[in-house]
Order: structure tokens, then C-alpha cells, then sequence
């Protein structure tokens, strides 16, 4: 079993990297990060005739963006009436539809750059846990399948076999325009179609220091030289390191973690996912899981409440494999070919953020949906740094701090055991 991101390991190389010694020390936009953000914004930038810099601490998509489960996913990932409460109908309805756009855009950039990443519309079923979370999935579908969401469909706790061949689950609801992909292939594609636009990637180059320099330009300090640019967009998920401090009292960073079996036979593959649709639980702290085209069942799940590591990798890799064979018994026996974690980046109300200030522009916040909305948001404040404000659809939400969080999430083994407990006794 390797310790790895089954979509590192399968991607192709990114070659079109610049080295660090030919960093360019003058730019229009400088993108910091090269996730699905920074590269959406750095292609769309690049397209119109702006000199790009993506300044990327590691690989191509070494992050997020190429650590998680590989869906694409219509539909609001939480609910719809809390988002409704919290900022009003109209902002929440909007914010819905825009999950539905990001798997739209995602599928423009496939098809007009011509990335083989395996994109297919297979839909997206969340399933009930429990007997009586199938009263939740109904209420949710009588609440959004009017004018909201009519592609929507309620699969009953008689026929879920026909979609998932276990007997834990009661009933689905299902999001039939979802789509998946290798994450990979998708990254490595759209950091491509960058370069082929002029965008200059430079990998390995972190941002160790970022303030105003003469001009009211910015300047950026890496371990190989210094930076300047006009504008800069900060795409860097978690920030865990470099000067971001700002976004690191408002962002959660949480551990999720993967398996990848290895490839099933065509009759196993059938009598796990027979639907082959994206999936995803009710519980708080579920999993989620799909197929891949060659018949890999990747699983993954919120196993501990602890962030990625080697060591934290390979023991909730441990409980994952567990809960696989309670979810699926007929793959006991079958091997584990890789195991991996990742780091998401959470809003405290788990809702995007994206917004500007004298030229310092942010897109970030995912929770969990970053592969359609983190590319959407990309283009979207590409827009928004060329001189049109309105094109950023989170403009107007506000961002306050997570009370008491200065940096590492100290207080995510306490999260951990609420949400346990609520499933618990739920």
C-alpha cells in the first residue's frame, strides 16, 4: 500500500514549470497557490493579455486540490434551509445554483482545453444512515425541487440496492447532473493550459513575506527572490505558513482521509456501486465514496479529527478500511493499494469566501467542495482583478474570525466528539 495521493501517483508531470532561478521579478497579477483557484485564475488572466506569476510552496495542486475524493458535485453540500436563515433566500438560492455553475465551468475548461481527466456527469447520491434520516432526504427534496432544483430525484429505502449494494443505507436523494474526474489529470491539464496562455508557474517558490512596496504595488519575498506585482490573489487554501495571517484566524483546517482498493473485477465493482454515482452520508461524520474507470473503489471519510500526516494518514487509513468492510462485506479480502489525507480548509459556517481590498484579492473557504466552486471562483475573481467587481458572486458575505483560533486547530478533538455524539444519539 502506498502512503500516497492516488492522484499524484496516476497524474502525468507538470513540465512547463519555470525553475526558480528564472522567477520573474515583475508582474501584473502574482497568484499565490496553484490549486483549482490559482490555475483558473492564472488561465483566464493569462487569456486576456495580463503577465501572470503563480508563486505554488510545492507541486501543482500538492494540496486540496489534489488530495480529496474526487467529486464534482452539484447541489449545496449542507443544509439549504440553515444557509437561508443564516443570509437570506435569495443569497442562499443563489449560492446553490452556484455549485450547479462550478461543475458547469469545470466542464467548459475540460472540453475547451481538452483535459483527459475521465470528467463524467455519473451524479451524486447522499444516503440515509439511518431509518430516519430518509424523513430528511424527503423534506429536503419536497423544499428544493420546485424552482430551485427540479433535476432532483428520491430514491426509497426499497430500491436504494439499485443504487449502492449494501445494507446500511435507507433511502437516497439523488443530484443527477454531479459529475466526477481524476483530480490529477484535471490539475496538471489546467496548469498546462496556463502556461500555453503565458502564465508563468513557478512550484517550490513559497511567499515568505507579502507588503506594499513603492507604487502602491506589492511585493513578495520568496526563498529565491522577490516579486512584484499590482495585484495579487491569495488562492492558498489553508495558509498554514507565510505571511497570511489574516485568513488563518478564519479558516479551520481539517483532516480528511482516503483509501483506494485496488482494481475490482467488473462483477465486484457492480455489486458495490451499481448506481456509480458520487456518494455521500447523513451522519456528521460519514463518508463518502465512488468508482473509478478502472474500478478502484475510493472511500474516504472524516476518520479522526486530526490533520494529515504519515503517521495520521496510515491509523485513520486503518479505521477506513474497518468501516469499509461494515459498509461492503463482500470486500473483505480485497487490497488496499493507497492511503492518503488531505487538509480542507472550513469557514466556521462552512460557507465560500471571496472578496478585495486595494488590489489584494482572496477566493478560499471550500469545505469540502473546492474542485467545482474552487474553480468557478478562479475565473470569477479573474474578472474581478480586470476591472469588474460584480463578477465575484460571495462579494457581499461577511468573514468575521473563528473566535479564540490564532493558527493550529487546537480545539478539533472537542469538535470531533460533538459531532460523534450528535450521530450518536441521533
Amino acid at each position: 500500500m502506498k502512503n500516497s495521493s492516488y492522484w499524484h501517483e496516476t497524474a502525468p508531470p507538470f513540465e512547463a514549470a519555470a525553475s526558480p532561478g528564472e522567477l520573474d521579478r515583475r508582474a501584473d497579477v502574482a497568484v499565490i497557490g496553484a490549486g483549482f483557484t490559482g490555475l483558473s485564475a492564472a488561465l483566464t488572466l493569462a487569456r486576456h493579455g495580463a503577465s501572470v506569476v503563480v508563486l505554488e510552496a510545492g507541486q501543482v495542486v500538492a494540496e486540496a486540490s489534489g488530495r480529496n475524493g474526487g467529486h464534482c458535485n452539484t447541489g449545496m453540500p449542507f443544509d439549504f434551509g440553515a444557509a437561508s436563515r443564516r443570509i437570506g433566500h435569495q443569497q442562499a438560492r443563489a449560492l446553490y445554483q452556484l455549485y450547479g455553475q462550478g461543475v458547469d465551468c469545470v466542464e467548459r475548461l475540460v472540453t475547451r482545453e481538452q483535459i483527459d481527466c475521465d470528467f463524467r456527469r455519473t451524479g451524486k447520491i447522499k444516503l440515509a444512515a439511518r431509518p430516519h434520516h430518509f424523513g430528511k432526504l424527503q423534506a429536503a427534496h419536497r423544499q428544493l425541487h420546485g424552482d430551485i432544483d427540479p433535476d432532483m430525484v428520491l430514491v426509497g429505502p426499497a430500491s436504494i440496492r439499485s443504487e449502492v449494494g449494501s445494507d446500511q443505507f435507507h433511502g437516497g436523494l439523488v443530484w443527477p447532473r454531479s459529475a466526477q474526474m481524476h483530480m490529477g489529470r484535471f490539475g496538471v491539464g489546467l496548469a498546462h493550459a496556463a502556461a500555453r496562455q503565458g502564465a508563468r508557474i513557478h512550484v517550490h517558490t513559497p511567499v515568505t513575506a507579502l507588503e506594499r512596496a513603492s507604487g502602491g504595488r506589492f511585493r513578495l519575498q520568496t526563498p529565491h527572490g522577490r516579486v512584484e506585482a499590482d495585484q495579487v490573489l491569495v488562492a492558498a487554501g489553508t495558509c498554514q505558513r507565510g505571511p497570511f495571517g489574516y485568513f488563518r484566524r478564519r479558516i479551520i483546517p481539517v483532516g480528511s482521509f482516503l483509501i483506494a482498493t485496488e482494481p475490482l473485477s467488473p462483477e465486484l465493482a457492480a455489486s458495490v456501486m451499481p448506481g456509480n454515482r458520487n456518494a455521500t452520508t447523513t451522519l456528521n461524520v460519514g463518508n463518502y465514496f465512488r468508482m473509478t474507470p478502472e474500478r478502484r473503489l475510493l472511500f474516504g471519510g472524516r476518520a479522526r479529527f486530526a490533520l494529515s500526516s504519515p503517521d495520521s494518514d496510515a491509523k485513520s487509513g486503518a479505521i477506513l478500511q474497518r468501516t469499509l468492510h461494515k459498509v461492503f462485506p463482500q470486500l473483505h479480502g480485497v487490497d488496499i493499494d493507497y492511503c492518503w489525507g488531505g487538509v480542507l480548509d472550513m469557514t466556521i459556517d462552512r460557507l465560500p469566501r471571496a472578496g478585495s481590498a486595494g488590489g489584494l484579492h482572496y477566493a478560499m473557504g471550500y469545505s469540502g467542495s473546492g474542485a467545482q466552486l474552487a474553480t468557478l471562483m478562479g475565473d470569477a475573481m479573474a474578472q474581478t482583478i480586470a476591472g469588474n467587481p460584480a463578477a465575484n458572486p460571495l462579494r457581499d458575505l461577511r468573514w468575521r474570525c473563528v473566535p479564540g483560533h490564532f493558527g493550529p486547530p487546537w480545539f478539533l478533538p472537542f469538535v470531533g466528539a460533538y459531532y460523534r455524539a450528535l450521530d450518536f444519539f441521533d
